[in-house]
């Protein structure tokens, strides 16, 4: 399955720069659960990015003059071409980064959802009329922002990037598209499936890390920047957008908090725990990143989730198991294994899991940590793996406090049955996002707005529409000394 891609979707570029020893850069991939190469591609050379955005802008105002109710059955196509390649993407998507294929397959048709979603929304969402003048009429009418960077992330790669780049068509924009570099054989076949009803330089692709993602943010046609990706990586977007004053759309890593009250049954708390923090290994933006459980409920509670981890295995024997694919490779792995380390060395205890298993590929076992303190790594930071560490809290009061202390700002979940309670942590928890009594729960279209280091603006739901466009104010008055104006 090793293939070379040189050059971009509908551009044919200079040849690859060089890297220093003379041959051309490639992104190599392994196969997280074999250990073994899986393939490898040619990135994008500076010279063709530049034509990529090129591309992408000189079609930009044909595409922005097609009729809305064109472009959405555009989009339409896309989502049945999206659906025709559903096992084929899914397969691409386990084997570059280890997602159960059932998983993975969820993702690429809620990909295609999402397509018809916005072919639907956006001809239908217009601007406003305004109160002024009765001789005048005044306009707030909503414009396509010009060429979108779509730069996606590897642990949701079709939802993510359909969802984006769906508004930002949808809306009259093209776009640039740069999938993650962790799983490059997906976004090069994800872009060819997209591309196949557009117009030539709609959608454009190239290939690569963070160095051509760097390129699309520092080139002043690119207009908007849509990046969904960790903290650290979303902070070098902002830095390089500010220079030039562009535009970012940002969801970046999380560090969720799971709050357990006093009067909810244990034995579902640990269940809706489990599932938060090891469904697709942890590797979840909005994950259960830390748990505080009160007192009275603890020792049931951790029991419980304990034996829920061991139920997550990377072969599962029967159909009590839970297939835990690998994490996407082993330097993700090493990342995790850092933050279960440190917070054993610092005096927390394994209630199970927490050792690198033997063998090939990057597999990391579902691992409940107890004894945790707010000061460790794995409270502090976004594990991102298939870890819940645990920590026990007297009341109600003190869990909404220490949840509410941490510099991300992305969701929460709260687990009780006090609606007074409930009403408090909705209102007093800093995060884009709370649930109540669900962890993963929520109804179609909900949007919302990440806080401090998680990110900023919509980036999905129907919202995500106006986070494609900018809005021009329009006045029209009648002509003044005209002894006989048009009718």
């Amino acid at each position: 399955m090793t293939e070379q891609l040189v050059g971009v979707d509908g551009v044919r570029a200079a040849t690859p720069e060089p890297a220093a020893d003379g041959t051309a850069p490639v992104i190599e991939v392994t196969d997280p659960v074999t250990g073994t190469p899986f393939g490898r591609l040619v990135m994008s050379s500076p010279e063709e990015v530049r034509d990529a955005v090129g591309l992408a802008h000189r079609h930009q105002p044909a595409w922005a003059a097609t009729p809305p109710a064109r472009r959405g059955r555009l989009l339409h196509e896309m989502a049945e071409e999206v659906r025709a390649s559903a096992n084929r993407l899914a397969r691409l998507n386990t084997a570059e980064t280890g997602r159960p294929f059932s998983q993975a397959l969820d993702g690429v048709l809620a990909g295609a959802a999402t397509l018809d979603q916005y072919a639907e929304l956006a001809p239908v969402r217009g601007g406003r009329a305004l109160l002024g003048d009765v001789a005048a009429t005044d306009l707030m009418v909503p414009e396509p922002r010009g060429v979108v960077a779509v730069l996606t992330p590897w642990n949701e790669p079709v939802a993510v990037a359909c969802g984006l780049i769906g508004a930002a068509l949808a809306t009259g924009n093209t776009v640039c598209f740069k999938p993650s570099e962790r799983a490059p054989h997906l976004g090069r076949a994800l872009g060819q499936v997209l591309c196949a009803p557009l117009p030539s330089g709609v959608l454009v692709r190239v290939t690569g890390d963070g160095r051509v993602g760097a390129a699309l943010v520092e080139d002043p046609r690119v207009d908007l920047i849509a990046h969904v990706g960790s903290t650290a990586a979303g902070r070098r977007v902002l830095a390089a957008a500010a220079v030039r004053g562009a535009a970012v759309l940002a969801e970046n890593g999380g560090n969720d908090p799971l709050l357990v009250d006093s009067d909810v049954d244990p034995v579902w708390a640990a269940g809706q725990a489990a599932i938060g923090a090891f469904t697709n290994s942890g590797q979840i933006c909005t994950a259960v990143e830390r748990v505080y459980v009160h007192r009275a409920v603890a020792d049931r509670f951790v029991a419980a989730l304990v034996d829920q981890a061991r139920r997550y295995r990377a072969r599962p024997r029967d159909t009590s198991e839970v297939e835990l694919g690998p994490l996407v490779d082993v330097r993700h792995r090493a990342h995790v294994h850092g933050h279960v380390t440190q917070a054993l060395d610092a005096g927390a205890e394994v209630g199970c899991g927490g050792v690198i298993p033997p063998g090939p590929g990057s597999s990391y076992p579902a691992t409940v940590l107890t004894g945790c303190r707010p000061e460790m790594a794995v409270f502090q930071e976004e594990t991102f793996g298939p870890v819940a560490p645990v920590r026990v809290v007297d009341s109600f009061d003190q869990a909404l406090a220490e949840a509410a202390v941490d510099r991300y700002g992305l969701a929460a979940t709260v687990l009780t049955g006090s609606m007074a309670h409930a009403q408090r942590a909705w209102r007093e928890l800093p995060v884009g996002t709370v649930k109540v009594n669900d962890v993963f729960g929520g109804a179609p279209g909900g949007a919302a707005q990440p806080r401090r280091d998680s990110g900023n603006g919509f980036g999905f739901g129907p919202e995500l529409l106006d986070e494609m466009t900018r809005v021009k104010v329009v006045h029209l008055g009648l002509p003044g000394g005209v002894a006989n104006p048009d009718p």
